[in-house]
């Protein structure tokens, strides 16, 4: 098995349908041992039963926004690992307010809850690790088109998006002195707890379904199986890379169009909603 052997850290799951569960289970089925994190009373009740799917008893809580719960986070790593081999950063969040009107409306005290939860704790939780990942690890963090692109709702969560990509590409250079590798999945649209809170996503799925190449979505398990490659040693010269899992999405340019018996020009999105 790929990842037989392979020790990892799972931050952010909230429940089966996260992508970062899909990534658990890839790394699980090729043999990989997990730890996993909870942010809260509430969300550990959600967090221990899927860590007791997995077979893992190695459950930590940890809020990213906290300094004392990433110095314990090292010395609970170290003492029932000793060492890992990767890490998955699943972290993202802005106030819903920050998700309404533009980018314009955002406040100074969103923005830095935003930017702050979002980007700055793959920096923070990246320097929490280090010291206990093994010569050739691997960290992988979750994006989404709404950094390098504009997404309707998607707002500062766009903006974080685009620092967390820039950020993959720094620490990638910093974390390769340790042979540590540093890479992004940027995911098409799936329905997660986290998209719950996004404007109009109904549509956002039905777009990119519409257009994309493959004209479909995506889904967690395929998500998970290129998280794992990320993560494994088939990835091993790959780092500082954006990689996307979004039915070819990202390629597009333009809507799909076609014309109609009258040769009027119709979008591929208005024939399949008639």
């Amino acid at each position: 098995m790929i990842m037989k052997g392979k020790k990892g850290l799972i931050v952010g799951i909230a429940n089966n349908k996260s992508i970062a569960y899909g990534i658990a289970k890839a790394c699980k089925a090729q043999g990989a041992e997990l730890a996993f994190t909870f942010l809260n009373e509430q969300l550990e009740k959600r967090v221990r039963p899927i860590a007791s799917e997995f077979e893992s008893e190695k459950v930590y809580e940890l809020d990213v926004n906290n300094p004392e719960h990433l110095t314990e986070l090292t010395k609970s790593l170290e003492k029932d690992f000793g060492k890992i081999d990767f890490v998955v950063h699943s972290v993202a969040f802005a106030p819903r307010e920050a998700l309404k009107g533009g980018l314009i409306d955002t406040t100074r005290a969103d923005f830095d809850v935003a930017l702050g939860t979002s980007v700055y704790s793959l920096i923070s939780l990246t320097s929490a690790c280090m010291p206990v990942m093994n010569d050739g690890g691997s960290i992988l963090t979750l994006s989404y088109l709404g950094g390098p692109k504009f997404i309707p709702h998607y707002n500062v969560m766009g903006v974080a998006k685009a620092a967390l990509e820039s950020s993959v590409r720094y620490l990638a250079v910093d974390c390769g002195k340790r042979n540590i590798r540093v890479n992004a999945i940027s995911a098409g649209p799936i329905k997660t707890l986290s998209a719950s809170g996004i404007g109009d996503f109904r549509m956002i799925l039905n777009w990119n379904e519409t257009n994309s190449p493959l004209g479909r979505n995506v889904t967690t398990d395929e998500v998970g199986n290129s998280g794992m490659y990320l993560l494994s040693d088939l990835s091993s010269a790959v780092t500082g890379e954006v990689h996307y899992v979004d039915s070819g999405y990202n390629a597009m340019g333009m809507a799909l169009a076609t014309k109609d018996e009258e040769g009027k020009t119709t979008l591929a999105w208005d024939l399949k909603n008639k």
